[in-house]
């Protein structure tokens, strides 16, 4: 309980840092002319003189956070346990995980600063796919940042499996809400959602470094989100959506939702291990059916457009503001059923998959089946 207060707390601080950094980057965004840019690939949208450097008040609050944890684990271990006397019981935990938490505040660096770079110059879609492969890629053969590991070994294929599965998720969440960020307020509100949903898993199952940082992602995201909402004073930018993107996929990751090691029927089947497809439903349901609208058109799925999931609503006659508010709602819906999956037996997991098949497959025959 002590701990789970001290993830509370960091939370109500991180979302006070994330207000004041906000502000502060509003300003020095004018200051510089650091405003909005017309995107990669050709993207056309109508630009707005909003600063999008927004992403600097999320993406450096986390890098600090899990880097300096990490260091501070490896180098004074006791400051942790003075601030958090509870976590001295997870002190070989912690001890196991620091490597990569540096490891993983290295990585969200090098995408945010990639970010940065693509606000202001453009970079190829290509470099940006090949770097983070390689980013997901070293986390998840060198620090074990990797799905279903529980099934490593099976019919003889070592971690493959696990590691091309792992490099798929990061890369395609990573990509996921950088693709949302298109409207005021969606991505930033899709991740407060989400991610406090996942946080309330982490805490329940003790996994206090992912509640942590979710925590400060969660917070400083909602701080951001204050100055963000519909109409926006300040974006994310790529230096902002990219890192969300990945830390949500490596969180998701580094949660352990089932051991089948372990018999306790409260901690639910192995299909716990499919929550976070819940979680982030919608996110997913954005990026798949825009990447196959734009592949049916001859495009490429990273030329920016107005098809997104977001557009797709306000075509249908919805204000942007009521658009972004369903997406809200709707991730919201999935997410709850996700977080119930733990205490379901496997025939009501089953009838909780398909609640979200139905919600999907509704939004399908609504998008399809009502003329433009």
């Amino acid at each position: 309980m002590r701990v789970t207060t001290n993830v509370l707390i960091l939370l109500a601080a991180s979302f006070i840092v994330g207000v004041i950094a906000t502000a502060m980057l509003r300003q020095i965004g004018r200051r510089l002319r650091t405003m909005d840019s017309p995107g990669g690939g050709g993207e056309l949208k109508q630009l707005r003189n909003v600063p999008n450097i927004g992403g600097i008040a999320i993406a450096w609050p986390l890098i600090l956070m899990i880097g300096g944890a990490g260091v501070l684990i490896l180098l004074a271990p006791g400051i942790i346990t003075d601030v958090a006397p509870a976590a001295a019981e997870w002190t070989q935990r912690l001890g196991d995980t620091a490597p990569t938490a540096i490891a993983f505040a290295g990585v969200l660096l090098v995408l945010h600063i990639m970010g940065l770079l693509d606000d202001r110059r453009d970079l190829s879609a290509r470099l940006k796919l090949i770097v983070q492969i390689v980013l997901a890629l070293v986390l998840a053969v060198f620090f074990d940042v990797r799905v279903l590991r529980q099934f490593d070994g099976l019919f003889g294929l070592g971690i493959a499996v696990s590691v091309v599965l792992s490099v798929a998720w990061i890369v395609v969440m990573t990509n996921a809400m950088n693709f949302l960020d298109n409207m005021d307020g969606l991505a930033a509100g899709v991740t407060v959602v989400a991610g406090g949903l996942l946080l309330v898993t982490a805490l329940h199952s003790n996994q206090w470094f992912v509640a942590s940082t979710l925590a400060v992602l969660v917070g400083t995201t909602a701080g951001f989100l204050v100055f963000n909402v519909s109409p926006a004073k300040i974006f994310l930018g790529d230096g902002g959506s990219l890192v969300i993107g990945m830390t949500l996929a490596v969180l998701t990751i580094r949660t352990t939702y089932w051991e089948p090691t372990i018999e306790d029927s409260s901690s639910g089947g192995w299909f716990v291990v499919l929550m976070p497809l819940a979680v982030l439903a919608i996110p997913l349901y954005d990026i798949v059916s825009v990447t196959l609208i734009r592949c049916r058109q001859g495009k490429s799925p990273f030329r920016g457009d107005h098809q997104h999931f977001s557009h797709r609503l306000v075509q249908r006659g919805l204000s942007p503001r009521r658009a972004v508010f369903i997406i809200w709602l709707l991730t919201a819906m999935t997410g709850i059923i996700g977080l119930l999956l733990p205490s379901l037996s496997p025939w009501q997991a089953a009838m909780a998959g398909g609640q979200i098949a139905v919600v999907i497959g509704v939004l399908i025959l609504l998008e399809t089946g009502v003329d433009r």
